[in-house]
């Protein structure tokens, strides 16, 4: 059965089935001005005078989808479930935090790509120092895959008693220069056990002529940096040996 409820704004009574009145509160919308009311405190009884009824124009529930009508024209605002929600905007803090994330990542981007940053902007060398003493890193990096060691050879040296001789070439293949390794070498007898071993450091296998800035400024791109070490030979049961490139922690 049908009800017949009245929009209290221009008194325009519609007919109503009581499914649309349960299904959201008793909220509906006049079809004629477009407000929306309390369908269940509009409802009127049909009396003998008879009530000018309008056809009904799609008289529904309130759709959140459609737009919300105007102010009524009495002048009274809108119902708050009809209002638009307030914009909100950014604050300074919010604003802070995001420019501090992006310094933060390219800070991050910098440290990690910081070989190819020096091969195509050297001149932010010093930047990159400064960050790294703070941070306790290497400004050049140390990529042991990109480095090799060719021509090695450890022999008696003809002009010294006692003394041998360890020659090689240390080379850098990476496009970007990198930091001088240091070198293990292990003695070994006849069954491969290790009988004497020395570490050396930049300074110790590199040429007397280079000076701590030279060898701060690291191995340069694509370059080979010459080994030349001289040993006390001790008369130790060694047979062969090994040599390895590492950085030390």
């Amino acid at each position: 059965m049908s009800l017949v409820t009245r929009c209290p704004v221009c008194a325009t009574a519609f007919r109503v089935q009581r499914a649309q009145l349960a299904a959201r509160g008793g909220r509906v919308r006049c079809g004629k001005c477009g407000g929306v009311f309390d369908g269940v405190a509009g409802l009127v009884e049909e009396g003998e005078s008879r009530l000018s009824l309008e056809p009904s124009p799609q008289l529904g529930l309130f759709d959140p989808s459609r737009e919300p009508p105007p102010a009524v024209a009495t002048g009274e605002p809108l119902p708050a479930f009809l209002e638009p929600p307030p914009r909100r905007r950014p604050s300074w803090a919010w604003a802070f935090i995001a420019l501090l994330g992006f310094v933060a990542l390219l800070a991050q981007a910098g440290y990690r790509y910081r070989a190819e940053v020096l091969t195509y902007l050297p001149d932010v060398r010093p930047v990159l120092e400064a960050g790294c003493e703070w941070l306790g890193c290497q400004v050049l990096p140390r990529r042991l895959v990109l480095m090799s060691i060719d021509g090695d050879e450890l022999r008696v040296d003809p002009g010294r008693p006692g003394v041998i001789l360890l020659t090689a070439t240390i080379r850098n293949t990476a496009p970007f220069p990198q930091q001088y390794p240091s070198l293990q070498l292990f003695l070994e007898d006849e069954g491969g056990r290790p009988v004497a071993g020395r570490v050396l450091s930049p300074r110790d296998y590199l040429d007397g002529g280079r000076t701590p800035t030279q060898v701060a400024d690291g191995i340069a791109p694509r370059a080979e940096a010459p080994v030349r070490v001289h040993l006390a030979s001790n008369d130790l049961p060694a047979t062969r040996y090994r040599l390895v490139l590492f950085y030390p922690s």
